[in-house]
């Protein structure tokens, strides 16, 4: 049974920003933070097989893909990447990359990759404050400019590049054209609403994500029979024994526990392993504010718990 403040490390990556506020607050020394990571408070914990992380962009990301869990496997590694993003905000004329515009051939795929044109192939959308992207294994993906984000991802660095903006960084045209889906993506799923207090943004296979909204001064049981993360966007709670603000993150494995929210309320990302949604994760205990009953559904700064600062050159994305 756990129920944990998660610990906070950042990580610099060339694309990155030295503003992370309201989110965080950047480190003196100016470095470009990309990636915030929360992670477990204890770091002799097994690695929980979801990431929780912001990620913040002054310059696109490379165009990559991420493995299934087949081709991670073939290749050595634990497990694949399939991921969400949930735009917390973005400047005007932000977008992001998610699949190509027309079908290619692998040999198309491959000599895109290798002349640079994959830049002009991918479909491009522009992005605006509450917009969720789900990211399957295999679909070709960037992130642009002017964007922070809150992900959930399977635990997974395998990342294969195909265009990099002149980084001199390795392009992986082999992977990245062997693991591939080599044409559009699917359209994005809309929002399943779950009770009166929550929606359901996506659930896959690997995990399943929500948003919540939680009234001034009311009392919420959190059931996380399974690894289940919690993310504070705005307002403020107890959750637990613990007091969670706007960026606070929370862990939880096995365990419940009770939310008190403050005269603002709360509202905040719940992600939890997959495939199911589960349906008594939130459930009112007041009468206070909303009825929050089934419904029917249709088919301040952070806690920084380390300087955790790895160099440029281990950054993968």
């Amino acid at each position: 049974m756990t129920i944990e403040h998660a610990a906070v490390h950042m990580h610099r990556k060339p694309w990155g920003s030295t503003d992370l506020l309201p989110w965080a607050v950047a480190p003196a020394t100016g470095d470009k933070i990309g990636e915030v990571w929360f992670e477990r408070a204890d770091v002799a914990a097994p690695r929980p097989a979801l990431l929780l992380k912001l990620l913040f962009t002054s310059e696109p990301l490379s165009i990559q893909v991420h493995p299934d869990d087949d081709f991670a496997q073939s290749i050595g590694l634990p497990n694949g990447k399939t991921e969400a993003w949930y735009i917390l905000s973005a400047k005007p004329g932000a977008q992001v990359a998610v699949g190509l515009k027309h079908p290619l051939s692998a040999m198309e795929l491959r000599t895109s990759i290798e002349d640079g044109s994959v830049a002009e192939k991918v479909q491009w959308r522009v992005v605006r404050k509450g917009d969720l992207i789900s990211v399957p294994a295999g679909t070709v993906h960037a992130i642009g400019a002017g964007i922070v984000l809150a992900e959930i991802q399977q635990h997974s660095d395998a990342t294969f590049r195909l265009f990099d903006y002149g980084r001199q960084r390795e392009l992986h045209a082999d992977h990245a054209v062997a693991v591939a889906i080599r044409g559009p993506a699917d359209p994005q799923s809309l929002p399943q609403k779950l009770t009166e207090a929550r929606s359901a943004l996506v659930v896959s296979p690997h995990f399943v994500l929500e948003q919540f909204h939680l009234p001034a001064s009311s009392i919420w049981r959190l059931d996380a029979p399974k690894e289940t993360w919690v993310l504070v966007l705005s307002g403020r709670a107890r959750i637990g024994s613990i007091d969670a603000s706007m960026g606070d993150a929370i862990f939880m494995d096995t365990d419940c526990a009770h939310i008190e929210t403050g005269a603002e309320g709360m509202t905040g990302l719940l992600a939890y392993l997959g495939p199911n949604v589960n349906p008594s994760a939130l459930e009112q205990q007041n009468n206070i504010g909303v009825v929050t009953g089934p419904v029917s559904v249709r088919p301040p700064p952070m806690r920084i718990a380390s300087g955790h600062l790895p160099p440029l050159a281990e950054q993968e994305a």
